[in-house]
């Protein structure tokens, strides 16, 4: 059986202009990067502004298990699928992070048969899109040391900065540090640290801005930190907004790549679902919409992590909102929701099927809860017996949902054209979409209602400095924002080895944030970290190249 990484290594790749045809883009509209990449001229809006809007799929899954889902395999086949059926279609996929490619995730193009190419450049630096967001946190960051070296002008508190550095990898040695040792001319001690890139505001801002004036504006707005009078410090104060959003000259604009079966996609933005808003680029998913008939989306993690977060986040800023959202589940890790261990998933177990489904029921209900119509796209592997798809597809229908058992992994589009056309029934059906929360309500109100409508907690403890920080940011005028929960994929719960549909919970709320700049309040709970660490055996050690540039191990 080939690997994901030889099977896009064979691919037949059509120049990426004659992609970017497909959507009437033209050789003026392109900046290329090489053959089978390039960036969409924001000029190119000024041209689309003014048509309609096409019809948006949400991909979301169930909460992710070693098992694996599928969640960007089944968005790449049912592009496919769509294209095949001859609906002018285009994706819109994140950006990888280059942590979890070296750590244990793997690759993020998709999976078998059904991915985006070209594979490598994509999981790797791609078009410096994260490098770009890297470079303007880590430029803030040295001049927020420099400001307080040079007399401190503004009386940064350097207690109370809450601005971190950044690196794309997983460091955990990096969490927490010490800098400004050395001397007078090598700064103030004090205490600091590294998060991921992905988790960086910068990559929020980037994923949520709407061009370049709302950039600006929005890095503008980030908080630092605090003053000695417990005034909050800006990049405003410090007049350095040009210069960082001139280091997204080009990372704000889409990049343009394609499939295995050559339909368009998008592939822009890069922020994590655990601890940030987990969606690709509104700029990304607004032109997506306006080139073509039909835009696949995904948002990462489960349904109680990114969907939540695209729909309460993403859509009030943007605008838009879904005409269908796709559940994607896979027997294997309804089994582990059920109880089974990864070492015993494929063996035959409908015990463990039936109790593992709650997880999924629950996802459903939960997109309902939304008022948007849902279908579930159980993404087949080798190992699942007829037995076992036939009661998950007969359990689904029992509670009313729309399903179907899709084989794009290892077929392509045509494994998904049966989802497609249930998918493009789905579109038709009544939507009544709200978001679950009013974004005026108090903070504390805002967290419970995420916890007790879409996890199913009894409710929220909030840590006294949690406390403390939400009474903070209400008497600053920071409250009437969306929240984006920073939890654990593995469980509804803040608990990760609570899988299935936990009951008689709460979620624990241990540290605030403000990010003013992407325009929300940020809740850490349970042991929820924004900076990862390494496995024992991290796929870094399974990835090699040659000497002619021929890349293994990648997943």
């Amino acid at each position: 059986m080939k690997s994901d990484v030889e099977i896009a290594q064979a691919a037949n790749m059509l120049p990426v202009m004659n992609v970017a045809t497909q959507l009437g883009l033209t050789e003026d509209d392109l900046e290329l990067y090489g053959k089978y990449k390039a960036k969409v001229s924001l000029k190119v809006w000024d041209k689309i502004k003014d048509r309609p809007n096409g019809k948006l799929v949400l991909v979301t899954a169930i909460n992710p298990t070693p098992a694996g889902e599928g969640k960007t395999t089944t968005t790449v086949g049912l592009g496919d699928a769509f294209h095949r059926l001859g609906k002018k279609t285009v994706i819109a996929l994140r950006e990888p992070s280059l942590g979890p490619c070296f750590g244990v995730k793997g690759g993020a193009a998709g999976g078998g048969y059904a991915q985006v190419v070209p594979m490598e450049d994509i999981n790797l630096h791609f078009t410096g899109d994260i490098h770009a967001v890297t470079t303007a946190h880590n430029l803030l960051a040295a001049i927020i040391d420099n400001h307080i070296h040079h007399g401190n002008e503004l009386g940064i508190d350097q207690r109370r900065i809450t601005f971190k550095r950044v690196v794309d990898l997983n460091d955990r040695a990096l969490r927490q540090t010490i800098i400004g040792l050395g001397g007078k001319a090598n700064g103030i001690p004090r205490e600091s640290g590294f998060d991921i890139t992905v988790a960086s505001e910068f990559m929020a801002i980037l994923c949520l801005a709407t061009d370049l004036d709302d950039l600006k504006a929005r890095i503008n707005r980030i908080v630092i930190g605090y003053t000695f009078s417990n005034n909050p410090v800006t990049v405003a104060d410090l007049k350095v907004a040009g210069a960082l959003t001139a280091l997204f000259k080009d990372a704000i604009k889409p990049n343009i790549v394609q499939t295995l079966e050559n339909t368009p996609a998008f592939v822009h933005g890069g922020p994590f679902a655990n601890i940030a808003h987990g969606c690709n680029t509104i700029m990304a998913s607004k032109f997506g919409l306006k080139l073509a008939e039909i835009l696949i989306t995904e948002a990462g993690f489960g349904a109680d992590l990114g969907a939540e977060k695209f729909l309460d986040i993403k859509c009030r800023f943007a605008g838009f909102k879904p005409d269908a959202v796709v559940i994607v589940a896979t027997v294997r890790a309804l089994k582990m929701h059920g109880g089974v261990p990864k070492l015993e998933l494929g063996q035959e177990n409908l015990a463990a099927l039936e109790n593992g489904l709650a997880n999924l029921v629950k996802h459903i209900e939960n997109i309902k809860s939304f008022g948007l119509p849902v279908v579930v796209a159980v993404n087949a592997f080798p190992t699942d017996t007829r037995a076992e798809l036939d009661l998950l597809v007969k359990q689904c229908q029992r509670i009313g949902a729309t399903v179907s058992v899709s084989e794009v992994w290892a077929k392509g589009g045509e494994g998904g054209l049966d989802l497609a056309h249930k998918v493009m029934a789905a579109m038709e059906q009544p939507n009544d979409f709200k978001y679950i929360y009013d974004v005026n309500s108090p903070i504390k109100d805002k967290i419970i209602a995420i916890a007790k409508t879409i996890y199913g907690a009894n409710g929220v403890n909030f840590s006294k400095a949690a406390a403390k920080t939400i009474d903070e940011l209400t008497a600053l005028g920071f409250d009437k924002t969306p929240i984006c929960m920073a939890k654990t994929q593995y469980s509804f719960s803040d608990d990760a080895t609570k899988l299935g549909r936990p009951t008689d919970f709460t979620i624990t709320v241990k540290e605030i944030r403000v990010a003013a700049g992407a325009g929300f309040i940020v809740a850490l709970t349970g042991d929820i970290m924004t900076m990862p660490g390494l496995p024992k055996r991290p796929a870094a050690e399974i990835i090699d190249i040659d000497n002619d540039g021929r890349i293994s191990g990648l997943f």
